[in-house]
């Protein structure tokens, strides 16, 4: 089995592909070995000691190492438990375990019924173009709310804390919304 590996825009991050699925559905944000506790793959690659976020997309691996660790020495150690992993077929999660990181259309800022059209609007946008670019850099990006023109965006993954993650949230994101949503005048990051 062969693991291919891809920077990404975050240089503390690298993604992981193992060729196959790894999520069938969502997404999931491990930001703590406590939260890895749920998933056998994301304790084995805290366990390393060098790393402080695990993220699952639909096919990849982003693993985000700790300030000041080279990932020249941890990266034939993440891609051994991989291979380990996938190669046996191991579960991604421990039984009853399996919480997705999609947050239910309830959760964050509450959407004012009368920018339902609006919001429809802005979803599609970011299931259809955003959230497919941004997971090519090893990262997801989650739709938190919409208030007063203001578009509340969760980024995740190699995109929670990358350097370029504002550029991209400013200059991307933003323009590309403000220009099919003219409702649209900001987007924030939560």
């Amino acid at each position: 089995m062969l693991i291919e590996t891809e920077t990404t825009p975050n240089p503390a991050t690298l993604k992981f592909l193992p060729g196959r699925a790894v999520m069938d559905a969502g997404t999931r944000d491990f930001a703590t070995p406590e939260e890895a506790d749920a998933s056998p793959l994301a304790e084995a690659i805290f366990n390393l000691g060098d790393v402080t976020g695990v993220f699952f997309g639909r096919d990849f691996v982003s693993v985000t190492a700790a300030p000041g660790v080279e990932w020249s020495s941890l990266k034939p150690d993440v891609l051994a438990i991989l291979l380990d992993h996938f190669s046996a077929a191991m579960p991604l999660f421990k039984p009853a375990s399996a919480g997705f990181s999609v947050p239910a259309d309830d959760a964050g800022i509450a959407d004012d019924p009368a920018d339902a059209d609006i919001v429809a609007q802005i979803r599609e946008l970011i299931e259809t173009r955003i959230r497919p670019a941004v997971a090519n850099d090893g990262g997801d990006i989650i739709y938190r709310g919409f208030d007063k023109g203001k578009v509340f965006l969760r980024m995740q993954g190699a995109c929670a804390g990358c350097p370029s993650s504002t550029a991209t949230l400013k200059n991307g994101i933003e323009q590309l919304l403000k220009y099919y949503v003219p409702e649209v005048t900001e987007v924030r990051a939560v």
